[in-house]
């Protein structure tokens, strides 16, 4: 393996927009890859037939197992000399308002989507600051500059993961390490399959005379139906991140679909009381939240 070739360290690798990520940069020969997925799932890299090569590497990792976090970093380092891109794509969504989540679920929501990746980010720091070089890329979300009913844990580990991020951004900066936030709103895939509910907010769902039923009820159709309608693609975003790649200065944020953007605008323009209030007004069958 060439060692002037940069690195890059994906994790969440083998489905969604990580795998959409890894096709695209598969093309270009100025990479080494290192691909991580839970150990469970890295059958899927064969079935998309992708094998380890002189510019591919496959590892098992559960971005919240210290253990393996550090395995994987040494292994790069030792062979390559550093981490040059690391993107944390790794993740997954809790669709539950505040009353239907645990304890334990809130702690399992924060560790995957922001401290796992903290974590990784502390481990591969050492490396970039030696090299003074360096791009760490952090897959965050709309939900990550505005929540959103039945998400809200998943809208807090976002915005607990670009607040970090955005401090970040200042502490590296002095060492030539681009801190990113790629911002996707709704994605064309079928990734609302794979959105969790909690025992509690399944239970809601199921129950039409249950408080929350027409909350549940009507967001996740409305989300259902906006992804199906939206044009942004996975493989459209992987080019996003291609350029941010590719960029020597990147912006701390990209909104990485048109609707991030409307709401990104919204946010800023709109007087926060007449904000919150428009937003309101326009949730799906609201009418008959509260019934």
């Amino acid at each position: 393996m060439n060692k002037n070739k940069k690195t890059i360290l994906i994790t969440g690798a083998s489905s969604g927009l990580g795998l959409s990520i890894t096709k695209l940069l598969m093309q270009l020969s100025e990479y080494i890859l290192i691909l991580t997925a839970r150990e469970t799932s890295l059958n899927r890299f064969e079935q998309e037939n992708i094998f380890e090569s002189n510019n591919l590497l496959i590892r098992p990792l559960d971005v919240t197992n210290r253990e393996q976090r550090k395995k994987v970093v040494e292994e790069i380092v030792d062979k390559f000399g550093c981490v040059d891109v690391l993107i944390n794509n790794a993740g997954f969504t809790y669709r539950a308002v505040i009353e239907h989540v645990t304890e334990d679920e809130k702690l399992k929501q924060m560790e995957i989507n922001f401290r796992a990746p903290m974590e990784l980010i502390r481990v591969t720091l050492p490396a970039m600051r030696k090299k003074r070089e360096g791009l760490i890329i952090n897959i965050s979300s709309v939900g990550g500059m505005m929540a959103m009913p039945t998400m809200a844990i998943y809208s807090a580990s976002k915005f607990a993961l670009e607040g970090a991020s955005e401090a970040l951004w200042y502490e590296v900066k002095p060492w030539n390490i681009n801190v990113v936030l790629v911002e996707p709103g709704f994605i064309h895939s079928n990734s609302f399959l794979k959105v969790r509910m909690t025992p509690l907010s399944k239970n809601e769902l199921d129950n039409q005379n249950a408080p929350y039923h027409f909350h549940y009820k009507y967001m996740a159709n409305f989300i259902e139906k906006m992804m199906k309608l939206s044009p942004a693609t996975p493989e459209k975003i992987a080019k996003k991140v291609l350029k941010i790649i590719k960029a020597k200065n990147p912006p701390l944020r990209v909104r990485a679909t048109l609707d991030a953007t409307f709401f990104a605008m919204l946010r800023r323009f709109l007087p926060r009381k007449f904000y919150h209030w428009f937003l309101y007004k326009n949730l799906p069958g609201i009418k008959y939240w509260g019934q």
